[in-house]
């Protein structure tokens, strides 16, 4: 640990082990979903908030396991070129980590006691899913991240399953633009996950992490994500088309101006320059899901 980090608070050492630069990917889901909801006139206020207390944590506890899990199995070095990790820096120790993840997760599970009590008995098996792969992406005998199945990973539970998730909270059923809004949600959550494999291929490869980027290159990593995007930018026009929603959904496209600067930095550059980038995709996925969610309110109105 350098005199730097030495200097941080053991607050200031959490935070930056919550990783809050990802939090976008666990808000903008519930955002969605709840202006579904809105839309289909099934929007209830309290489901609402504890669907977003309960995705922010299990967000953090995913990042907690993330960081634990990838210095353990020695992802994590002094080659890392993205965002700190605080047991690779010596900031927490493993076991101060794995405590932490602990606590999250549990609070998590209180929150979904409420939830199954406002919706049903079917929110177990989505909490209990949620923390399952949460913890499957980098522990257990087969890590997912470590595997390829990140991508996957990713646009399931932060498209599929946090999106619909929140919709059925408060509706106790899903509706066809619960899982529209699903859509692009996941495909902006698997771009952020393909910047930061993107940026690290080459200290995966070494440590064995056989991520997409890591079996299809570079190029393969860069046209995943403008497939993505692409895809993303298609979805509210469908949404329109299919009657879903009126034409206010294309709102979203508002965003689209964000999106250029981040395929050229991703089609020309490499390395820890596309840290930027990873924080842009973030951006982008939020501004994107609060265009989406007032085109959807307002399509009620």
């Amino acid at each position: 640990m350098n005199a730097d980090t030495a200097r941080l608070s053991y607050t200031q050492r959490w935070w930056i082990a919550s990783r809050p630069k990802t939090l976008p990917a666990a808000t903008v889901p519930v955002i969605v979903g709840t202006a579904a909801a809105f839309k289909d006139n099934v929007f209830q206020f309290g489901p609402a908030l504890a669907a977003l207390a309960g995705a922010l944590l299990i967000q953090i506890g995913a990042n907690f396991a993330n960081d634990v899990f990838d210095y353990k199995k020695g992802a994590d070095t002094a080659e890392r070129l993205g965002p700190t990790r605080v047991t690779q820096a010596g900031m927490l120790t493993p076991g101060q980590v794995y405590a932490g993840m602990v606590v999250v997760f549990g609070l998590a599970t209180l929150i979904g006691i409420y939830l199954v009590l406002a919706a049903g008995w079917a929110v177990i098996l989505i909490g209990v899913f949620s923390i399952l792969a949460a913890l499957a992406y980098t522990g257990g005998p087969f890590p997912l991240g470590y595997n390829g199945l990140g991508d996957m990973f990713v646009f399931i539970f932060f498209g599929l399953v946090a999106v619909c998730g929140t919709y059925f909270v408060q509706a106790g059923t899903l509706g066809a633009l619960a899982w529209w809004g699903a859509l692009p949600v996941g495909f902006l959550a698997t771009a952020i996950l393909v910047v930061n494999n993107l940026r690290d291929v080459k200290t995966d490869r070494i440590a064995g992490k056989k991520t997409l980027a890591v079996r299809f290159g570079e190029s393969g990593a860069r046209a995943e994500y403008a497939v993505l995007l692409i895809l993303s930018y298609l979805v509210p026009p469908a949404i329109w088309l299919s009657g879903a929603a009126g034409p206010a959904v294309m709102l979203a496209w508002l965003s689209a101006p964000l999106a250029w600067p981040l395929w050229q930095t991703i089609a020309h550059l490499e390395g820890r320059v596309l840290n930027k980038a990873l924080g842009g995709t973030a951006r982008l996925e939020l501004v994107y899901g609060v265009c989406l969610a007032a085109g959807l309110v307002i399509s009620r109105l």
